[in-house]
Parts: structure tokens; sequence; C-alpha cells
């Protein structure tokens, strides 16, 4: 069904809202994937801080020229089908990373690339992202690494003392 022009200004006005609110953006092909699943696709993505937008291919280029995103010739390359953006607003990784975990259970979901600190990347550098710990399990691996050579220093000095008894 066509959309009217003010459907029209309507959504190329809410994905250049979501894109100035962006930290990064993931472009996926959801096409032959259940409307049920990418209900609880959403979900997780929004207990993340992530949204996903779901607009014509026509409507994305005229909200990206708008916004000044001047690269979506390299973007268009890379989107045969229908497009799906997942935008990264309070994290910029779990974007990639809550894509990349629907992917591996849903074949027909493909990530096709991105937007990472302003610049275009491609699906392999998105895969990359998708692969890095979270901040707290990198915190949390900081604070082992600490905790443990204290605590190895502590016992070297605990075995000097009882030493000099």
């Amino acid at each position: 069904m066509a959309l009217t022009k003010e459907q029209k200004t309507k959504q190329i006005d809410s994905v250049k809202e979501k894109i100035a609110q962006q930290k990064s953006v993931i472009f996926v092909d959801f096409a032959k994937v259940p409307s049920k699943d990418m209900f609880g696709l959403r979900k997780s993505l929004k207990e993340a801080g992530c949204n996903l937008k779901i607009a014509k291919k026509t409507l994305v280029r005229i909200a990206f020229g708008q916004s000044g995103i001047t690269y979506w010739n390299k973007m268009k390359a890379v989107i045969p089908g229908q497009l799906a953006l997942v935008f990264g607003i309070e994290d910029e990784i779990a974007p990639a990373r809550i894509s990349n975990i629907f992917a591996k259970t849903h074949e027909n979901f493909k990530i096709l690339g991105g937007i990472f600190e302003k610049r275009f990347i491609d699906k392999a550098r998105v895969l990359e992202l998708a692969n890095i710990p979270t901040r707290n399990e990198l915190l949390s691996r900081l604070v082992g690494s600490l905790s443990s050579s204290m605590t190895s220093f502590v016992r070297v000095l605990d075995k000097i003392r009882e030493n000099k008894k």
C-alpha cells in the first residue's frame, strides 16, 4: 500500500530524529523473519537502550541526506532487500551485539553494515563490534586482574613476614 505524502514526511522526520540521537546504526535485512520474532527483538533492543526502525530505503536515503550523512552510495551497495535500522542510542556496541545474537538464531535476518563513529562500516566490522564484551564485563575483568595482583602481592609479603619469625 502506497504511503501518503504526510506519512512519508512523518517517517522521514522520525528517521532524522533517531539519526540525531544515535551513537551507532546497524543496517539489517529482515525479509521472511516472523513478526512475532521481530517483536521479541524490539523488546530486547529497547531493554538495552536501542531502537529498531523499519522504513523504505528511499525515505531513509532522504533522511540521511537531510541529516548531512553523505555516504549513502556506499551503504546502498550492501542493502539489497528490506531495510531495518537498529539505532544505538545509549550504547554504541549493543545494537551490533543484539543483532548478531538474533541473526544466529534466525537465518533470514542478515546484518548488512552500519555506521559507527560517523563512518560507514561493513558487515565484517559490525561482527567484530558484536564480539566485544560489554562495558560491565570489561570492568569486572579489570577489577579481577587488579585484585588478583594485589592478593598475590599480599601473599608474598605474608610469606616474607613468616620467614622472618
